[in-house]
C-alpha cells in the first residue's frame, strides 16, 4: 500500500504524486526466508530533527538532516529515500512546514520494534503457504510523509511517520483537502494494520517487475493484498474496500475500458483526480481478481504460488490470469 499503504502523497506536498510503484527483482531462490529488522534509523532521525529545529537558519536545516541522519543512516533508509525520491531538503521542508504534526507523531514512532513483534509469525505462516519464500530486510524508518511502506529490491521499506500513525496524529496544520483525508486516513488507525502492510510489502520482494500498463499494476497490487489477508486475517480499514462491493458493476466497466492503457489516475498511488471519488480502487480491483482465481482454483497452494510468480511484465500473462479469476465475467 504503498503503503501502497495509502499515503496521499499529493495532498502531502501540495503537488501532483509521483506514481511511481515498488521497484523489484527477482533473486534466486532459496530452501527458507529470514528477516532481519532495522529500527535505528528512527533515533537517529529524532536527533537530527532536535538540532534542525533548533537552528534558526532555515537553510542550514538540510545540512543538519543530512550529516546526522542520512549520511550515517542503514542500506534501508538510502533505499527509502531512493525509491521515494527523498533528500535533505524534502525532510527540511516537511519538518518546517509541520511542527505538530512532527511532535505527535514522534512517540507513535518510538513502537517500531513492537509492532514488528508479528513478523517471524506471520512469515512462517506465509512460508507455509509459499514455501518458495526468498528472505528480505525490512527497515522502519523516517521518511519525508510520501510512503507508509514499498520496497527495493529484496528490501521492504516502512516509512514510520506514516505506518505507525493512530487517531492521535495533529493534521491541523494541513490545507484541505489534505486535512480531511489524512484526518480520516489516520483515523482508521494504520498502526493497528502494520502488520499487514508487512505482509503485502514482503509479497512484493518475491513478485515480477510489472509491465507499464494498468492491468499489470493492479493484479500486482491486489495479489499482495489477498495474499496478506491470506497471511493475517485482515485488510486495511479502507474506503476502497467499503465502497467497493457497492459499486462493483460501474467499477468492473471503468477498469476494462482502461486496463489497457498505462494511466493510473483513477486506480492507484493516490492520485488526486478520481472519478470514484475515492482514493485506490485499483487494489480493491486486483484483491477481487487475486481472490477469484484462488476460489476457482482446486489446489490452493498452487493457485498462490502461480499468482506470486507470475510474469507481471507481459501483459498476455497478466490478462490470461484476469481471465481465469472470472472477475470480467460477474
Amino acid at each position: 500500500m504503498q503503503w501502497r499503504t495509502a499515503v496521499l502523497a499529493a495532498l502531502l506536498m501540495g503537488c501532483a504524486p509521483t506514481l511511481k510503484p515498488p521497484e523489484t527483482s527477482l533473486a534466486s531462490p532459496t530452501v527458507a526466508a529470514s528477516t532481519a529488522v532495522v529500527t535505528e534509523d528512527i533515533e537517529r532521525f529524532w536527533v537530527a530533527h532536535d538540532a534542525a529545529v533548533a537552528t534558526p537558519d532555515v537553510a542550514e536545516r538540510a545540512a543538519l538532516l543530512q550529516r546526522l541522519y542520512i549520511d550515517p543512516g542503514s542500506p534501508g533508509l538510502h533505499a527509502l529515500m531512493q525509491a521515494r525520491d527523498y533528500t535533505a531538503q524534502s525532510y527540511a521542508d516537511v519538518i518546517t512546514r509541520y511542527p505538530r504534526y512532527w511532535a505527535s507523531v514522534r512517540p507513535l514512532t518510538a513502537r517500531a520494534r513492537s509492532a514488528a513483534a508479528s513478523l517471524e509469525q506471520d512469515l512462517a505462516t506465509l512460508r507455509k503457504l509459499y514455501p518458495e519464500l526468498r528472505p528480505a530486510t525490512i527497515t522502519y524508518a523516517i521518511g519525508a510523509m510520501r510512503t507508509g511502506g514499498t520496497t527495493l529490491g529484496d528490501k521492504v521499506l516502512i516509512g514510520a511517520e506514516i505506518a505507525l500513525t493512530d487517531e492521535s496524529v495533529d493534521v491541523s496544520e494541513f490545507p484541505e483537502p489534505m486535512k480531511t483525508r489524512l484526518g480520516a486516513f489516520f483515523a482508521t488507525r494504520p498502526i493497528d494494520n502494520n502488520g499487514q502492510n508487512n505482509v503485502h510489502e514482503y509479497v512484493h520482494t518475491q513478485q515480477r517487475d510489472m509491465a507499464d500498463v494498468l492491468a499489470s499494476r493492479v493484479v500486482y497490487e491486489g495479489v499482495a493484498e489477498f495474499v496478506a489477508e491470506q497471511v493475517t486475517g485482515k485488510r486495511p480499514p479502507l474506503e476502497m474496500y467499503r465502497y467497493g462491493p457497492a459499486h462493483a458493476d460501474a467499477i468492473r466497466e471503468h477498469f476494462v475500458a482502461q486496463m489497457d492503457g498505462a494511466s493510473l489516475t483513477d486506480w492507484l498511488y493516490n492520485a488526486p483526480a478520481n472519478t470514484f471519488g475515492v482514493s485506490d480502487l485499483g487494489y480493491y480491483v486486483g484483491y477481487e481478481i487475486a481472490r477469484g482465481y484462488h476460489a476457482r482454483a482446486a489446489d490452493k497452494r498452487a493457485a498462490l504460488r502461480e499468482m506470486i510468480q507470475l510474469d507481471y511484465g507481459d501483459v498476455a500473462a497478466v490478462k490470461a490470469f484476469i481471465q481465469a479469476s472470472g472477475y470480467l465475467q460477474q
